[in-house]
C-alpha cells in the first residue's frame, strides 16, 4: 500500500482561504505561518543548547550611554539606569551560559526587566531601539492595548516571542537573547472593582508575567488553525507519534515596558501630601514637579494604579524620562544623529536641492513644537506644515538650494515665489545651453551649420515645459529627419541653417520651405 500524499502548507493555505471566502466572504483572510528553522539537538528538537560563544557581550555601561548620547538628547539619568540594567542582564546571560556548560549547574539569576515612565515623544522607544541596535539582538515593539487574555478577541502576547524569531530570520538561538518592548503598558492596568473577567487588564498581566519569568513558548500559535493542521500532518508523517516540539525559552529575553502614566502622579502626590501632614506647612504647600513626583513612585503606587503585585514585582528597574523643553527640542535638531533636520536634508537632496537650516529657524520650530505637547514628535508636525509646499513646488524647477531661516518661516509664500522665479531663470539658462549643444553636435556630425534663433530657443523651452520632457529628447524628436533633408543640398558652402520659431511647431514644413527657398536662390 503506497504512502498517502500529504498536502503542502501552501495547498492547505489555499484550501483554507477558499473555505473562508465561500463561508464568510472577502472580510476574512488566512495569514500564512512562517516556517521557523528547526534546531536539532540530541534526542529531538527540544530547543537550542546554549554555548558560551553563542552570545558575546563586552560593553561597559559608559559605552552604552555614550552610544545613546548620539541619538537621544537629555534623559541622562534614564540612559544611565538603562545602561547599567542592560549590561547587568547580558553579562549575567553570558556568565550563566558559561557556568552551565562548564559546571553543569544552573545559575540563579533574577532578571532585571524594566519599566519606563514618561510622556509621549521623549525618546522611550528610541532608547530601547538603539540599545538593541548596539548589542546586535532582535528587537520587537508592540502596543499593549492590542493584546487580550488568551482565548479572547485580540492579540496573543506570546506572538511577541514568535515575532522575535521572525526578526532573527528563524534563528531561535539568536531570538532567545532579544528585547521585547511593550508601549502603552499603563492602558492595561485593571479597572478598580471591575466585575467579571477583565479581558484587557489582569488576564494580559498574568500572561506577561509568565513570559517575563521563564517559560517555553511554542513557535506555532496553538490557536491558529493552519498551525494545528501542520502539526497533525507531522504526527502522521512520523508514524503516529507525537509532533516534534518547537519552542523558544524566554529566560534570557529582556522585557521592557513603558507608558505615560498620566494619572499615576496624582496617586503619588496624594500619598506624599498625606505623609507630610503634621510637618512644615511650607513644605506641604510647595507642589513638586511631575518628574520629581514620578521618581518617588513605589510598588504600592503601581498596585493602586491597577497592576497585579506579581506583575509589577517582575519589573524591578524603574526609569523616569523627563519632559522635553524648547531648548531640548532645539538640541535634538542640532545634535541628534536621528534629527528630523537630517531627514529633511536627505529628502530635498533626492531632488538635487541643497537645504541649510539656520539657528533662528530652528529656534522657532522648537518653540512651535513645544506647543504641540507631543515631545520630539512635534518637530515633524511643525516642519511638515512649514515645508510642505516647498517639497511639492521646488523639485524639477531649477532650484539648486535654499536656506530655511526666520524669513522663510515668517513669509513662506513670498520666499517660495522668489525661489521659483530664480529657479526658472537658472533652468532656462541650462535649457538654452542644452539647445546650443544640440546644434553644435548636429554641425559636427552632419557638416551643416545649425543655429537656433533666440525666438526659437524660447519657443523650444516653452514646449519642453508644456510636454514635461527634456530639451535633448525634444530636439531629437523634432529634428530626427533633418539629416536626410539637408543632404539634398549636396554641397557644403558654409551656409548657416537657422532654426526659426515656426520649426518648433511644424519642423517638416519649415525644412521643406527652407530647401525650396535655397534651391531658388542658388
Amino acid at each position: 500500500m503506497s504512502d498517502p500524499k500529504f498536502p503542502t502548507p501552501e495547498e492547505i493555505q489555499t484550501k483554507l482561504a477558499e473555505f473562508m471566502k465561500s463561508n464568510f466572504g472577502g472580510n476574512v483572510s488566512v495569514a500564512s505561518v512562517p516556517q521557523h528553522e528547526k534546531v536539532e539537538t540530541e534526542g529531538g528538537t527540544d530547543g537550542p543548547k546554549m554555548h558560551p560563544d553563542t552570545f558575546d557581550f563586552h560593553y561597559l555601561p559608559r559605552d552604552v550611554k555614550a552610544y545613546l548620547d548620539r541619538f537621544v538628547i537629555k534623559q541622562d539619568e534614564a540612559k544611565k539606569v538603562l545602561s547599567i540594567a542592560v549590561c547587568d542582564h547580558y553579562n549575567n546571560v553570558r556568565h550563566q551560559a558559561e557556568q552551565e556548560i562548564e559546571a553543569g549547574v544552573p545559575v540563579e539569576y533574577t532578571k532585571q526587566n524594566i519599566i519606563l515612565i514618561g510622556p509621549t515623544g521623549v525618546g522611550k522607544t528610541y532608547l530601547i531601539k538603539h540599545i538593541a541596535e548596539l548589542i546586535g539582538v532582535p528587537f520587537v515593539k508592540a502596543d499593549a492595548t492590542k493584546f487580550s487574555e488568551t482565548g479572547y478577541v485580540g492579540g496573543d502576547v506570546e506572538d511577541l516571542v514568535r515575532d522575535l524569531v521572525s526578526k532573527a530570520g528563524g534563528d531561535v538561538t539568536t531570538a532567545q537573547y532579544g528585547i521585547i518592548y511593550i508601549d502603552e503598558i499603563d492602558k492595561i492596568a485593571a479597572v478598580a472593582n471591575a466585575q467579571g473577567r477583565d479581558v484587557s487588564g489582569r488576564g494580559v498581566q498574568t500572561t506577561l508575567l509568565k513570559l517575563m519569568e521563564e517559560t517555553e513558548v511554542p513557535l506555532r500559535n496553538p490557536m491558529d488553525i493552519q498551525g494545528q493542521i501542520q502539526a497533525a500532518m507531522e504526527m502522521q508523517r512520523g508514524g503516529g507519534g507525537r509532533a516534534k516540539k518547537e519552542t523558544i525559552n524566554t529566560r534570557n529575553i529582556l522585557f521592557i515596558v513603558s507608558g505615560a502614566f498620566d494619572k499615576l502622579k496624582d496617586l503619588v502626590e496624594r500619598r506624599v501630601r498625606q505623609s507630610r501632614i503634621g510637618f512644615s506647612s511650607a513644605n506641604s504647600a510647595q507642589p513638586a514637579a511631575p518628574e520629581e513626583l514620578m521618581r518617588l513612585v513605589t510598588t504600592r503606587d503601581f498596585i493602586d494604579y491597577g497592576f497585579e503585585p506579581e506583575f509589577i514585582g517582575r519589573l524591578p528597574v524603574r526609569v523616569v524620562c523627563e519632559h522635553l523643553e524648547v531648548a531640548d527640542l532645539f538640541e535634538i535638531m542640532k545634535r541628534s544623529e536621528g534629527s528630523i533636520i537630517r531627514q529633511y536634508t536627505r529628502d530635498f537632496h533626492a531632488y538635487n536641492i541643497d537645504v541649510a537650516f539656520e539657528d533662528d529657524a530652528l529656534q522657532v520650530i522648537a518653540e512651535r513644537a513645544a506647543e504641540e505637547k507631543t515631545g520630539a514628535r512635534g518637530l515633524l508636525t511643525v516642519c511638515e506644515k512649514i515645508l510642505r509646499d516647498f517639497k511639492y513646488e521646488l523639485p524639477g524647477m531649477g532650484v539648486a538650494g535654499f536656506a530655511v531661516d526666520g524669513n522663510l518661516i515668517e513669509k513662506p509664500d513670498i520666499v517660495l515665489k522668489e525661489l521659483l522665479d530664480a529657479g526658472r531663470e537658472q533652468r532656462e539658462k541650462k535649457q538654452a545651453l542644452a539647445i546650443a549643444e544640440f546644434a553644435a553636435k548636429f554641425t559636427r556630425e552632419f557638416g551643416v551649420r545649425m543655429r537656433f534663433s533666440d525666438e526659437a530657443t524660447a519657443r523650444l523651452i516653452e514646449r519642453a515645459d508644456q510636454e514635461k520632457v527634456s530639451i535633448p529628447h525634444l530636439c531629437e524628436k523634432l529634428f530626427q529627419d533633418y539629416e536626410f533633408g539637408l543632404k539634398l543640398l549636396q554641397r557644403d558652402d558654409g551656409r548657416e541653417f537657422v532654426i526659426a520659431p515656426e520649426a518648433i511647431d511644424d519642423p517638416d514644413k519649415f525644412l521643406s520651405d527652407w530647401l525650396v527657398k535655397t534651391y531658388r536662390d542658388a
